[in-house]
């Protein structure tokens, strides 16, 4: 669920400077502030899957760092400017570490985005899915635990990969 904080478009500069202090986790959608309200079992899963790449990262002695909390700056096809948060985001540590006193939010591309979908599933498969294409992400998985996609995305009937 996503619920709007103010009704001024914002630039991502302007984004990162007001993010509210309260805890919880942010996007700017349409030039707004939206505070993304997950539920407990997706961020179970969303959890879960930051601790078996980082487990796969060690293991095989991999450069990346991952999170649930990069913001990254994405473009809408019109050329407006977003802040997306991830779900999941593995992002080449070199990158990462090339300013370490900078925020968590980059304009590099992530060598991989994922995200767990919620009830509003076309946000993950459709806008989300064009703004990491055209920012360059070259891998993006969508985790739909439940499958809410539409069947014109998911098959009929509906399948689980």
């Amino acid at each position: 669920m996503i619920i709007a904080q103010s009704q001024q478009q914002l630039t991502f500069e302007q984004f990162l400077r007001q993010l509210p202090d309260e805890e919880g986790r942010y996007e700017l959608v349409n030039g707004e502030i939206m505070r993304i309200l997950a539920t407990r079992q997706h961020e179970d899963l969303a959890d879960s899957i930051i601790r078996q790449f980082d487990r796969e990262i060690e293991r095989l002695g991999l450069n990346y760092r991952v999170s649930g909390r990069i913001m990254i700056r994405t473009l809408t096809p019109e050329g407006r400017e977003q802040g997306r948060n991830p779900d999941v985001s593995v992002v080449d540590r070199t990158v990462w570490e090339s300013n370490p006193t900078g925020y968590s939010a980059l304009v590099e591309p992530l060598q991989l985005a994922v995200e767990v979908v919620s009830t509003n599933w076309e946000d993950d498969y459709i806008d989300k899915l064009d703004e990491y294409q055209r920012l360059g992400i070259s891998e993006y998985w969508i985790v739909d635990y439940l499958a809410l996609g539409s069947r014109n995305l998911l098959g009929n009937p509906k399948r689980m990969f």
